[in-house]
């Protein structure tokens, strides 16, 4: 009966909206398709059924019905369009990064490495997650390569070395070590300008329309009063969240040595391994980050998805990983179905102008404001709208011109404050949901994380996030100017 009641809620809300009366501003099309959109995003949080599953069937369904491109094969190109997105792909190649750490080993031996370290308290593995992050992030303006690439296929390994698997034992230790991993991201995306793809991007953007330009040390210098102290609470903050059943385990110390001695030496598959993920690390690194140029190579000389794709090339023919792996990998192709799915549904919502009516029917009566009140709400618009996508590039293109024109329209409106305030956002909001920024469907998908508390913490955590930006690093831009 449950799960009649899971699989009829989504229909119900698609139902109800369809019939309501289409709000002004709007024609029939774009709100039906916004009502395809919302009993979607109820699927999946109810789990009325897989989650690929439910994207695909809303996807059909849209495609269908024509919402987007009324010509059907026009349509059949829109649905399809997602699967070439390289975003997509990118994840994909971190859950075969994934396999090769765990069939060489080399994940294994990482994280008895750190478990040795640190393993003693399970809050130390916290920070031992956050730390890696950290400093990875400022040479890494891919947050789904840094903390997809690198970081998820170590941590993946630590849980199961607690006897925490995904399912009825994730809670032992592997929903803490996955959330604190995944919401340290967020922050490390919004403390330094090139952490995040889309933050110079949004900076671009905020140029062109506010005159606004910030360097590097300005956007670090003005976000850090709340970074820095991020850093060092989400650890803390995911303990107190996720409630790990092992608290603190000083036998396995001792165990994990005797296993490490036990593994010996790097095997040839480690070694190869190492070799690969260096690899990708310095590819990742100068090769597509514009603010390093290589002599003889010049800056963005390879994208940040072919890197995986060079990489997984050279793990099927050095043999460290199998063919059959790759399609094995149930995981990774249900994650597949399911992003390319809501990257596709959300992109809708923007192409057939649903987005920029929402937003101009909540900016509209900000303009007679003061400039504080209006500042508050429209970045709040910015940050919680972001509900309604699953890309930040996206996002920035097509709600942040919008907040800029409306915030200097109010007279008196501190338009480098409200821009900075708007572009410190575009990380943090990755944490909201379990498809908000492109390393969110893999630890959504881990088996760690139950569906249902992805969105509880994501929405705990938004509002930490948010309070933060605006009750610190409002107070903290208006003093410095």
């Amino acid at each position: 009966m449950n799960i009649k009641w899971k699989t009829l809620a989504p229909l119900g809300i698609w139902l109800a909206l369809y019939l309501m009366p289409v709000p002004a501003g709007l024609n029939a099309s774009q709100w039906h398709y916004f009502a395809v959109f919302a009993a979607v995003i109820a699927g999946l949080i109810l789990e009325s059924m897989p989650v690929g599953a439910v994207g695909l069937i809303g996807l059909t369904f849209a495609g269908v019905m024509g919402y987007v491109e009324n010509d059907p094969n026009k349509s059949l190109r829109w649905m399809l369009s997602g699967f070439s997105e390289s975003t997509v792909w990118l994840i994909v190649g971190a859950f075969v990064f994934a396999i090769g750490y765990r069939k060489s080993g080399l994940g294994r031996r990482i994280a008895l490495l750190l478990v040795r370290g640190l393993g003693r308290h399970t809050i130390g593995l916290g920070y031992a997650v956050a730390l890696a992050d950290l400093v990875l992030a400022p040479a890494t303006p891919s947050n789904t390569a840094r903390s997809g690439g690198t970081v998820y296929p170590v941590v993946s390994n630590i849980p199961r070395i607690y006897g925490s698997e995904p399912g009825p034992t994730a809670g032992k230790i592997g929903t803490y070590v996955m959330w604190t991993a995944f919401a340290t991201t967020a922050v490390t995306s919004s403390l330094f300008l090139t952490a995040l793809a889309p933050n110079a991007a949004a900076l671009g953007i905020a140029k062109k329309i506010a005159g606004v330009d910030v360097g590097w040390s300005q956007w670090f210098i003005g976000f850090a009063p709340l970074g820095l102290p991020l850093l060092v609470l989400v650890p803390l903050l995911s303990y107190l969240s996720c409630r790990p059943e092992v608290k603190e385990s000083p036998e396995i110390v001792v165990w994990s040595s005797d296993e490490l001695a036990a593994m010996g030496p790097l095997t040839r598959n480690e070694r190869i391994m190492t070799a690969l993920v260096l690899l990708a690390m310095f590819l990742w690194i100068t090769g597509s980050n514009p603010n390093i140029s290589l002599p003889g190579l010049g800056s963005n000389f390879i994208n940040a998805t072919m890197v995986v794709f060079v990489v997984i090339a050279l793990m099927l023919v050095t043999g460290v990983i199998d063919f059959a792996d790759i399609v094995a990998e149930k995981a990774a192709w249900e994650v597949f179905f399911y992003f390319t799915s809501l990257l596709t549904l959300s992109s809708g919502l923007n192409e057939i102008g649903f987005i920029k009516w929402l937003a101009d029917e909540f900016a509209e009566p900000l303009k007679t404001m003061s400039p504080l009140t209006g500042m508050v709400l429209l970045v709040s618009l910015f940050f919680w709208i972001h509900y309604f996508f699953s890309s930040i590039t996206s996002h920035a293109a097509a709600v942040l011109p919008v907040v800029l024109a409306v915030g200097s329209s109010i007279p008196e409106m501190p338009m480098a404050t409200l821009t900075l305030l708007c572009v410190y956002s575009l990380g943090l909001m990755g944490v909201i949901s379990p498809y908000a920024t492109g390393p969110a469907p893999m630890y959504f998908g881990s088996g760690y994380i139950g569906k249902a508390e992805f969105w509880k913490f994501g929405l705990i955590f938004g509002l930490i996030y948010f309070a933060g930006l605006v009750l610190i690093v409002l107070p903290w831009l208006r003093l410095i100017g």
